[in-house]
């Protein structure tokens, strides 16, 4: 069972041992939002389905969703109606994977192992590196499969809400870990949320920090001695991780568990949802 990274060449092995496996393209183009699909036609993984963030991975449907922000969590539920229509089952190995440094397939990642499932892991360097292994490659959209037997178990990842966070902003019980570029941290700059800076306290940590000049997450010894330079004091089980919509912060979230540090929670409203949530401070630095 693979959790939380898998290699191209880990990946060719079990294509060819013919194990219970489904692998997710989860390109996306946060700008585009319909380039995402496209460059999957164009080519993908081959064998692998096209998981889209705004149409299968979040809702803005209110009776749906269980969090605000620009890309709210569908009710775990419908999201799991969605994985069995796609054929997942409870013994399969899913593999995700994207083409932008490992940023939008970490939301399928986390949100399988938010409905209970464990045995997903994240293709390390992407679609790169199965074209630089020579993986097979195919075009056009793949056939369906049928229909997966997929139950909700219990969650395996922490969620956490703005109550929460905002509940413990002056306390040592939470160490909050923003995973945006400097610049919007900073608050020097915004392009999507109505206000600019941070949640007070947050420490900064750009989620494409994770990965090596070739593309690849960081060895273990490595990020880990990274987050602890980062945290000081701070305990990692404290950790509570954000972004702008709840995606991009899921790279921390996976690399501090590769580091060995834990399975930290994910504040998936994040700051989309914190800066249009009145009474709530915000902080530029």
């Amino acid at each position: 069972m693979y959790t939380t990274l898998i290699s191209a060449a880990q990946l060719q092995t079990l294509q060819n041992n013919g194990v219970a496996l489904l692998v997710f393209d989860c390109t996306f183009d946060l700008m585009n939002p319909s380039a995402g699909h496209a460059q999957y036609v164009e080519q993908h993984i081959t064998g692998a389905l096209h998981a889209d963030l705004d149409q299968h991975l979040a809702t803005h449907d209110a009776t749906k969703r269980v969090n605000g922000g620009r890309h709210p969590l569908p009710k775990r539920e419908l999201f799991a109606a969605w994985l069995q229509s796609v054929g997942v089952n409870h013994d399969t190995q899913v593999v995700v994977y994207d083409r932008n440094g490992m940023n939008y397939c970490g939301r399928l990642w986390w949100m399988l192992k938010w409905c209970g499932h464990e045995a997903v892991a994240v293709l390390d360097g992407g679609l790169q590196a199965w074209m630089a292994a020579g993986g097979s490659l195919a075009t056009g959209e793949e056939a369906a499969r049928p229909t997966g037997n997929f139950a909700l178990r219990e969650p395996l990842v922490k969620l956490a809400e703005t109550a929460h966070v905002a509940a413990h902003l002056d306390d040592d019980t939470q160490a909050i870990i923003d995973a945006r570029g400097a610049p919007r941290y900073r608050g020097e700059v915004e392009p999507l949320d109505p206000v600019a800076g941070h949640i007070p306290g947050a420490l900064n940590r750009p989620f494409n920090t994770n990965l090596n000049a070739d593309g690849f997450f960081k060895s273990p010894t490595e990020l880990r001695a990274e987050f602890a330079t980062l945290l000081g004091n701070a305990k990692p089980e404290n950790v509570v991780h954000h972004c702008g919509s709840g995606v991009s912060a899921v790279p921390n979230v996976l690399a501090m568990e590769v580091a060995g540090l834990g399975r930290t929670a994910l504040y998936a409203g994040s700051w989309s949802e914190w800066c249009n949530t009145p009474g709530l401070p915000c902080e530029k630095s």
